[in-house]
């Protein structure tokens, strides 16, 4: 029995002294490329490896690297972290263990650590991301990581919201999946990524489809009358009143028609 395939594109780094066989697994070409620094390697693809991001990473429209921080630990028991200096509760990734890991992993664009503490995650960073030629995650456990690491590297700090996760591996696929549905090819229809929440400042429209009643409740009837332009307004003017209504933040920093 032979072990199965991993998705094409996918790659973890691992720590050796032993020279890798590059073409064995070499990463597409022209390929956006996520690189992963984490605990668990093995919680990736994850969901990235379904649907449409599933297909786009079998099609090399993107790659995939996970480092396994373990993998640098230290002492033969692969010690990744310490308790905090000054004292408290919890402990806290090594800068010894992190700074190499990170020099194995980085590649090109942006070098990430995922932070409560960050800079909220949006949609203009998504299109930055999948702009460039990809991303360096750090995946953050316990406490956190040492600010030595973060100002040697000069690292961003991006946060998916205003909560905390055991660790960063839920958060980098979220913005992951983000990001790489933005890619060129990935959607089969590319203006899908126009009409959507947040693509100009404004929550989506509300949706409807067949059939044209359901549990008493019709499609409203311009959207079924023929005229785009009746439709097109229809559904700005329905974008404008979710957006005032749920998240008057966004409707403030919209600018003024």
């Amino acid at each position: 029995m032979t072990n199965a395939p991993r998705s094409h594109g996918t790659k973890s780094i691992r720590a050796s002294l032993r020279p890798r066989d590059l073409m064995a697994e070499a990463v597409p070409v022209h390929a956006w490329q996520a690189r992963i620094i984490t605990l668990f390697p093995e919680a990736f693809p994850g969901v990235l490896g379904q649907s449409l991001t599933g297909t786009a990473l079998k099609h090399g429209l993107w790659s995939l690297e996970t480092t396994d921080l373990r993998d640098f630990g230290l002492t033969k028991h692969r010690n990744v972290d310490a308790p905090p200096a000054g004292g408290g509760a919890g402990l806290v990734l090594r800068p010894d263990v992190v700074g190499p890991a990170i020099e194995a992993a980085r590649g090109p664009g942006p070098l990430v650590y995922l932070s409560p503490r960050g800079t909220p995650f949006t949609q203009a960073t998504a299109r930055a991301w999948a702009a460039g030629p990809g991303v360096t995650l750090l995946c953050g456990r316990f406490e956190g990581v040492d600010q030595r690491v973060l100002d040697h590297y000069e690292m961003q700090e991006v946060s998916l919201g205003d909560f905390v996760l055991t660790g960063g591996e839920i958060a980098a696929q979220a913005m992951l999946d983000a990001t790489i549905r933005l890619l060129p090819g990935v959607l089969g229809n590319a203006a899908s990524t126009e009409e959507e929440s947040h693509s100009d400042g404004l929550l989506e429209h509300p949706q409807y489809t067949k059939p044209a009643e359901w549990q008493g409740h019709t499609i409203p009837p311009v959207l079924t009358s023929g005229n785009h332009a009746k439709v097109a307004a229809w559904r700005r003017a329905e974008a404008e009143r979710l957006t005032r209504d749920r998240r008057p933040d966004l409707w403030a920093r919209r600018p003024q028609d």
